[in-house]
């Protein structure tokens, strides 16, 4: 078909508002289909990072807001395989404004000693480490939380109480990096614990806790031995890779894999509907054409190869439109509040890249065949009479 590229491409501009709007269409459904790829291969096929691949969390059976013990933490610390442990507390809390969402960002208690080895991914200096675990009411924060409120090594934050009933006056001792996201607020959870008005209730249970294994291979019998402590407890515990646990939040707001899968078919539909559409009009404008080209020896073969070149020519533009819209908005998501580290590096991944292009070719195929087929099997006579 090589010596029909100029006719290939001379039919697919002959009406270029039209090419440009079926252009522009598949553009934004193949965004759409490819954002969902993106999120759905992120979430369930990418690769497991390897420090992430050592962490698992321990939370109750029933549901992450109920707590569990406090004591839990020196059993699960004693667990063969375990090499470090350490609460992981959500505070809360409300900065300056609660009406104004943006003035929301994760805050979590934790052991400051322990955070940098459980969580190896936390990049920032040296002294600003030792500074935060030295000061008791120091913190750290993520650096996408001090680009967008403005805060910096040495501000001092409060954070007013609203699940407990405290407030946390604190000192800014670092900003970190790190490939899990950068959008949240650590704290000395023994900052709450030394408050003698709060009740035990408050400050002698976790929410969860945070586990560090020896080897991967590990992972299956420290999840055993942990839950099997407790399983003739009054709370029993549920515990799962840090994956699992990250994806247990999303799965809050439904089934997001069969959310995914469900727009992607949507998406998949509507853009055979366009395509469909435009081919069989383009088609129809052509019948006279095709006689014409017929009377001057194109077989019919030709004449849908033709045909379909042009649906695919079409297919593959739309196919790099979306592909910059959604590399624009993965981009747009990593800025956000990150739900799991898989969201928090979002982006078109080749094996993504590669799907959408296949699905724009195979619907431009799908969706021309028809016409094209019946455009070329027209007998020269009929064509010719043909008037559109």
């Amino acid at each position: 078909m090589g010596r029909y590229a100029s006719l290939v491409w001379k039919n697919a501009i002959r009406n270029r508002r039209r090419t440009l709007l079926t252009i522009t269409s598949l553009g934004f459904s193949l965004c759409l289909l490819g954002l969902m790829m993106a999120i759905y291969y992120a979430l369930y096929l990418s690769d497991t990072p390897p420090a992430q691949a050592l962490r698992l969390a321990t939370r109750n059976k029933v549901s992450i807001t109920l707590p569990m013990p406090g004591y839990y933490l020196q059993r699960i610390e004693k667990t063969p395989g375990v090499r470090e442990a350490m609460p992981w507390q959500w505070f809360q809390g409300v900065y300056k404004d609660e009406r104004d969402p943006n003035n929301f960002f994760a805050r979590f208690g934790v052991d400051a000693k322990k955070l940098f080895l459980i969580q190896s991914e936390i990049r920032l200096p040296e002294e600003q480490k030792q500074a935060f675990i030295a000061d008791r009411r120091g913190c750290i924060i993520g650096k996408k939380v001090s680009e967008k409120h403005g805060l910096r090594v040495g501000d001092r934050l409060t954070i007013k109480g609203d699940i407990y009933p405290m407030d946390l006056e604190l000192n800014i001792h670092g900003v970190y990096d790190s490939t899990m996201g950068s959008d949240t607020l650590f704290f000395h959870w023994d900052y709450v614990k030394e408050n003698r008005s709060l009740p035990k209730e408050y400050t002698d249970v976790y929410s969860s806790i945070s586990i560090l294994v020896e080897t991967p291979e590990s992972v299956p019998t420290v999840i055993a031995a942990i839950d099997d402590q407790f399983r003739s407890s009054s709370v029993q515990t549920r515990t799962e890779t840090e994956r699992a646990f990250a994806l247990g939040f999303l799965n809050m707001m439904g089934n997001i894999k069969a959310i995914l899968l469900s727009v992607c078919a949507a998406v998949t539909f509507t853009i055979l509907l366009v395509s469909a559409n435009t081919m069989a009009m383009s088609v129809r404008e052509r019948v006279r054409e095709v006689g014409i080209l017929k009377t001057l020896g194109f077989k019919p073969g030709a004449i849908l190869g033709i045909v379909l070149c042009e649906s695919m020519l079409i297919a593959a533009l739309g196919a790099v439109v979306g592909y910059g819209l959604a590399t624009v908005l993965c981009g747009m998501i990593r800025q956000g509040p990150a739900f799991s580290s898989e969201i928090a590096n979002l982006s078109i991944q080749p094996f993504v890249m590669v799907a959408m292009l296949l699905s724009a070719l195979a619907i431009a195929l799908l969706s021309a065949f028809v016409p094209a087929w019946t455009a070329s099997r027209v007998p020269i006579l009929d064509a010719l009479r043909h008037s559109d």
